[in-house]
């Protein structure tokens, strides 16, 4: 029978030769950085010697650049359809064909695509000229150099231990972790308050608005959390959570400290590095606050949970929705968006998170609350 594309390779590929220069795409969010945080140290242990030059999105330098962590360059990628879907978005563009011939001279030995299925992205990959080039392919996606199928029900720390498996990159950690720097410890004890009150952080924003607890549910759970001892800090970026801090302040009596949009990403890693708790819709805050060393609670769609979830219980809790049908429209979400933004985790009980969120803050540690050192960790140029 004949093959429309080659087959994909067996898992756990051969080193490739000779590698002195890397590139990773992961040009999205938050959380999916966070993710990817283990592929990139598995990449560092194998070829230790080698520059990484990670490609990302415009907020990437500003949380990488100046931390040790397993890369060396930020590098932006500019808008490309599928990738960075930004207005006037094209393959051909003055901007796209700049950074192409830049990034051909590099010399790239590796270039690994860690962003999604590949449809996409593995053109762009493939478009760096590196001697080897790796990814996941989705149904119809290009081929890259070496692949596996993109599968969608696989998490996503897994798949990309799985991507960078392809170059011989074995895992080295499962957890993500980020180092912290004193600039970020500096940052948070200049809007933190002093004394002994643990601190909790709550983050009633999502990407996906379907994704959200109710900000009444935040406020109740902020009143219960004050009357355990806690001082509750509001965190969040943009006009999406202005408003449900709003709504938390507003069905509150809690003395709320409320920091949306006061915080650079530097920042918001060291604040919720001194906090003892962090409760969290599936959002990038969650991801960080775990990755900086903090306990989680996080409010999760059961989708949702299988591909981002936390992967241990001790410090990580969940409270998960299953519900899938629209509350306006009742169409299925599984198969298609509807076009409703109504919220599928409003039934998750305020009960649930509350005792999950006690029970955390009844454990004072170990949070970390200090810059971690890394050595023979070279700090991002």
């Amino acid at each position: 029978m004949r093959r429309s594309s080659p087959a994909p390779p067996a898992a756990g590929g051969a080193p490739v030769p000779g590698v002195t220069r890397i590139a990773v795409l992961r040009a999205n969010f938050l959380g999916d950085l966070v993710l990817t945080l283990p592929a990139l140290e598995a990449l560092r242990a194998a070829y230790p010697d080698a520059e990484v030059t990670y490609l990302g999105a415009p907020w990437h330098p500003g949380l990488l650049e100046g931390r040790p962590g397993p890369w060396d360059r930020v590098v932006v990628v500019p808008p490309w359809p599928g990738v960075r879907d930004e207005p006037g978005a094209d393959r051909g563009s003055l901007a796209v064909r700049r950074f192409l011939a830049e990034q051909r001279a590099e010399g790239y030995d590796l270039a690994l695509q860690l962003h999604g299925g590949g449809g996409n992205s593995n053109p762009l990959v493939a478009a760096l000229g590196a001697r080897v080039t790796a990814g996941a392919r989705d149904t119809g996606a290009p081929p890259l150099d070496r692949w596996l199928p993109y599968a969608h029900d696989q998490h996503e720390v897994l798949r990309c231990l799985d991507v960078v498996g392809l170059v011989g990159a074995a895992p080295v950690t499962l957890e993500p972790r980020l180092a912290l720097t004193p600039g970020d410890a500096a940052a948070a004890a200049a809007v933190l308050p002093a004394g002994p009150a643990p601190l909790v952080v709550l983050h009633a924003g999502a990407q996906d608005p379907r994704r959200r607890w109710p900000p009444g549910c935040f406020a109740a759970l902020a009143d219960a959390l004050t009357d355990a001892g806690a001082r509750v800090v509001l965190v969040g970026s943009g006009d999406d959570d202005r408003r449900a801090a709003d709504a938390i302040r507003a069905a509150s009596s809690a003395p709320l400290l409320d920091l949306v949009g006061a915080l650079s990403l530097p920042a918001l890693a060291g604040v919720l590095a001194r906090c003892r708790l962090v409760v969290a819709n599936d959002s990038g805050p969650r991801h960080l606050a775990a990755a900086v060393g903090t306990a989680t609670v996080g409010v999760f769609l059961e989708r949702n949970l299988l591909n981002a979830g936390p992967l241990t219980r001790a410090r990580h809790r969940v409270a998960v929705s299953a519900r899938t049908d629209c509350p306006v429209c009742g169409t299925d979400q599984r198969v298609t968006r509807c076009g409703h933004d109504r919220s599928l985790v409003a039934g998750v009980s305020l009960e649930t998170v509350r005792a999950a969120a006690l029970d955390l803050l009844e454990d004072d540690g170990p949070a970390v609350s200090g810059p971690v050192q890394q050595p023979g960790r070279r700090a991002a140029r």
